[in-house]
Parts: C-alpha cells; sequence; structure tokens
C-alpha cells in the first residue's frame, strides 16, 4: 500500500511544484525518492495530520477532506502558504490510497 499525493491546483506561484508532481509515500510513512518529484517542507506538514489515517484506509469522506461534487475516492489538502499574503503559492493537493 502507498500513498499518492498529487499536486492538483496552485493559486500564486509556487517556487517547489508544478500542477502534476507527486510525492509518493510507501507502507504511508516512507518517502519514495525514485518516484517523488519534488517535496517541500509546507506540503509535508499539511499532509502529516492525515497520511496515517488514510494509509489504514479511513475514508476522506469520514475526515472531511473528500472532494465536496466528486466521490473520486481522494483527500484534499492544501499546503500553508497563504499566497495572498506572502506573494507565494497555495498548492492543492489530491491523496489517493493505492495497492502495490
Amino acid at each position: 500500500m502507498r500513498l499518492v499525493i498529487r499536486v492538483e491546483d496552485i493559486k500564486g506561484r509556487c517556487p517547489v511544484y508544478q500542477v502534476g508532481d507527486q510525492i509518493v509515500l510507501d507502507s504511508g510513512y516512507r518517502l519514495n525518492l525514485q518516484e517523488t518529484t519534488a517535496a517541500c517542507m509546507h506540503s509535508l506538514a499539511s499532509v502529516l495530520p492525515y497520511h496515517i489515517a488514510l494509509a489504514k484506509g479511513v475514508r476522506p469522506d469520514q475526515m472531511g477532506l473528500a472532494h465536496r461534487e466528486k466521490d473520486d475516492g481522494r483527500a484534499y489538502v492544501q499546503c500553508l502558504d497563504p499566497c495572498e499574503f506572502t506573494g507565494g503559492g497555495t498548492v492543492t493537493f489530491s491523496i489517493e490510497r493505492e495497492e502495490d
């Protein structure tokens, strides 16, 4: 089992990510450096509160992280950079649990 965290959208300008980049966590916690295209500490801080529950199979809708219009089984979180104030970029990520 693994978690695939994908960049879905960027508001503003992010110096690290582009839409489509991904972070892969093997076993739900081990950073897979071969399949990870980029990683930023702000994004990891956004994922940390949820990665264990998602890895154990808790559904995103049970945590209030599901897409409001489509049930795609993914959780959605965003980085901590408030681009409106910092001039940076706020990145929205999807998190999907995959079986190996």
